[in-house]
Formats: structure tokens, sequence, C-alpha cells
């Protein structure tokens, strides 16, 4: 089994990033908005947060209250929105389950949008741009090739669906199946630790873990490491795979907005 280096490929990306927003002169803008105090996701906006700041680019954190109405939350992204001096905008899942994600996140304008999620967006997905590119550093020729995508939301379900698709003309399937052992490449976004085992794989698998959980103070992923490795050809560590890509996309999506901009 190789490893998928994460860290490796984020640091190239964003040296170039902090070299880009030097030379140009620039000040880009990210704004975070946290509905709640999930632990998961306040880990997740602080790793944001650490690396924005290193690189050059401001980080506004807008943390609300979890009772807070949809309403409510919708105007506080109009108002991100309308702030000139705010380049990007993300809304952290998952959101309460009595809020409409779909609503939330539309309400982000395409030229501000950085997570790639509004209709019409003019960036792409942070975190399918990680998944593509650690597909495409594990060298395996994948066309053609079945492909299962376990997730569990619908907008990100989709929009990985039309990428993949365009990327490499596979099969997709969108709910946890029983039919693990025929694919060639396994894709899970579950959040549920060590849910996929080395008896659920056939030998030459790649896996792209992009489940994260905290258990017991450690980070864990959907597949089990330590089962799975004697049997995968390829994989993502959790921590240290798509989560560092992930987030140098984003940033790079946000300087991206602010030199559209300035244009």
């Amino acid at each position: 089994m190789k490893i998928i280096n994460g860290k490796e490929i984020a640091n190239e990306i964003l040296a170039e990033l902090k070299q880009e927003i030097k030379e140009k002169n620039i000040k880009p803008c990210l704004a975070v908005i946290l509905v709640g105090n999930d632990p998961a996701s306040e880990m997740y906006v602080d790793i944001k947060e650490g690396i924005a700041k290193e690189i050059g680019i401001e980080f506004r954190k807008i943390t609300i209250p979890e009772q807070t109405s949809e309403e409510e939350i919708i105007k506080t992204v109009e108002a991100c929105d309308q702030d000139k001096k705010i380049h990007g905008i993300i809304v952290q899942m998952p959101l309460p389950k009595r809020i409409s994600s779909d609503k939330v996140i539309q309400a982000i304008s395409p030229n501000k949008d950085v997570d790639g999620f509004v209709e019409g967006s003019h960036f792409k997905s942070p975190f399918i741009k990680a998944i593509l590119r650690a597909l495409d550093g594990t060298g395996e020729q994948l066309k053609n090739k079945k492909i299962i995508a376990l997730v569990n939301s619908d907008i990100f379900g989709k929009a990985l669906q039309k990428e993949i698709k365009a990327e490499y003309l596979i099969d997709f399937c969108d709910e946890f199946v029983g039919d693990l052992i025929q694919a060639d490449v396994i894709i899970s976004v579950l959040g549920q630790p060590n849910i996929i085992k080395g008896n659920m794989i056939k030998h030459g698998t790649v896996l792209i873990d992009g489940g994260i959980s905290k258990i017991n103070g450690k980070i864990k992923g959907d597949f089990d490491f330590e089962n799975v490795k004697d049997k995968a050809s390829w994989i993502t560590p959790v921590p240290g795979g798509l989560g560092p890509i992930t987030v140098a996309f984003l940033l790079k999506n946000v300087v991206l907005a602010q030199v559209r901009l300035n244009l």
C-alpha cells in the first residue's frame, strides 16, 4: 500500500499562493460562518484560520448560536456578501437539521462562493478538486474503472457525481451499498469512523478517505486503516490526506476571487 501525502501536495499549492499574494500585493479575505459549537466543525475552522493567516489571507470567523433562525443565518450570509472587503464566504457544514443547508448556501453570490456549491458558482469545490488531485497523484489509469462514492450530503453528492463523471467517466453510487468489493476506487465522505473494513474491499483498491471524526481525542477516517492497509493499493490517510489539500484549494479560490475583482 502507498500513501497519498496530502501535506506534501498542499504545501506546494500554499507556497505558490503565498508568493502570489506577496507579488500582487493583495489582501484576500475569507469569512467563515459557523453555526453552533460542533467540535469537528470548530476543529475544521481553526485549521483553516491558521493556514490562511500563515500565507497572508485575512480570516473572519463569524460564530452564530445554534438556536439562531434560518432567516437570521441568511441575513448574516447576505451581510458578508455585501461587504466589499470580503472576497470569499463559506458556511461550515453541517448546519442544525431544522435549517435548510441549500437555502443558506444559495444566499451566497456566485463570485464569493469559494466552496463551489452555489448554482452558477465561479469556483469548483475545493474538496472535489482535492479528491481529483489525490486520484491523479496515484498515477493509476482510472478511465472506465468502477468507483463507489459514499456521501452524507445530497448537495455534495451531486457536485461530486458531476465532476467525477466528467473527469473519469466512471460509475457513481451515493449510498452505502453491499458491493464495495467490486469497486476499483472507493471515495468515502460519511464521517463514520472505521466503518469500512478490509473484508469489504478487494485487493488493489484505491481508497480516498474524506470522512473525519474525533474519537477520544484522536482523528479517525471512514476506513479502518490498520484493517485495510494490506489490501489497498493507495490510501489517503486521516489526518494528512484530503484535508490539507482541500484547505489549500479553498484558499486558492479566495485568492482567485480577489484577483478577479481587481481585473
